[in-house]
């Protein structure tokens, strides 16, 4: 009897939880296949966490696409868009921007070749470039429309950085643009090309990663921001992103969106 009581109060609990659907597009290493059968990364690792750190809300992972992410988050499919910067167009969506205080990097690579050095990449004219489709480039004025790109920067718009890294090894690309921490995370996994693969200096971008909650959201932008900083207290954000490379930075108390417009 004693047991059942038991489950009897736990199953209460669960769905007593507010559900908060996140948004999740397949871009690695932040998500790695965005089906909720196989779907792994640092979103589910990070998801896990807030469920674990508190039992008011209850995190779930909801698949959407890039392209398709700010529509979802405007029509309530989801309530959180995530690791979003201020330049990636979302100023007119009714959401509001948590800093999550989180930095992650956009980095040129290029094959690493004899003679070759630092110099390469200061001009990318005449070069072939391997870009992700879909995505924001500081050199590109952060506009990602698809035919822009290939009729201004030569550009060969793909679906995948480790697809992209590859092209550049083989010779079918010049330089590839590759967040560090999917950078890092390739090197790991492959780490015979680490010497054949040669990183920029130069920095496209910063991003200072927010999550954008939608207006009438179960959780509130505060509420987010505080279950944030009892992970970053605890030493979790650390451990989940510090070894892809992504810092992860302290949060002013007045911090905004506003502050990191330029990055």
């Amino acid at each position: 009897m004693w047991v059942g009581a038991i489950c009897l109060v736990l199953a209460g609990s669960l769905s007593a939880a507010e559900v908060v659907k996140v948004g999740g597009a397949h871009f690695p290493p932040y998500v790695v296949k965005s089906n909720l059968q196989e779907s792994s990364g640092l979103l589910p690792q990070l998801l896990e966490a807030l469920n674990r750190e508190q039992s008011e809300y209850h995190f779930i992972m909801l698949p959407t696409a890039i392209v398709r992410r700010f529509s979802d988050l405007q029509r309530g499919r989801i309530d959180m868009a995530i690791f979003e910067n201020p330049g990636w167009g979302w100023q007119d969506i009714d959401a509001d921007a948590v800093d999550m205080g989180l930095e992650d990097a956009e980095l040129f690579v290029a094959r690493n070749e004899e003679l070759r050095d630092q110099q390469y990449f200061e001009q990318l004219q005449g070069k072939r470039l391997a870009l992700y489709r879909g995505y924001h480039y500081g050199f590109a004025g952060f506009n990602s429309d698809p035919e822009y790109l290939t009729r201004t920067f030569n550009a060969n718009l793909g679906h995948s950085h480790d697809s992209n890294l590859l092209m550049v090894l083989r010779g079918r690309a010049d330089i590839a643009l590759v967040t560090r921490s999917n950078l890092y995370d390739f090197l790991e996994r492959n780490r015979e090309h680490g010497r054949q693969l040669l990183i920029s200096d130069r920095i496209d971008q910063v991003y200072r990663h927010h999550a954008m909650i939608r207006a009438g959201a179960p959780i509130s932008p505060e509420r987010f921001a505080a279950l944030l900083e009892q992970l970053r207290a605890n030493g979790e954000l650390a451990r989940i992103f510090s070894p892809y490379r992504i810092a992860v930075m302290p949060v002013a108390a007045d911090s905004s969106a506003a502050e990191y417009a330029a990055d």
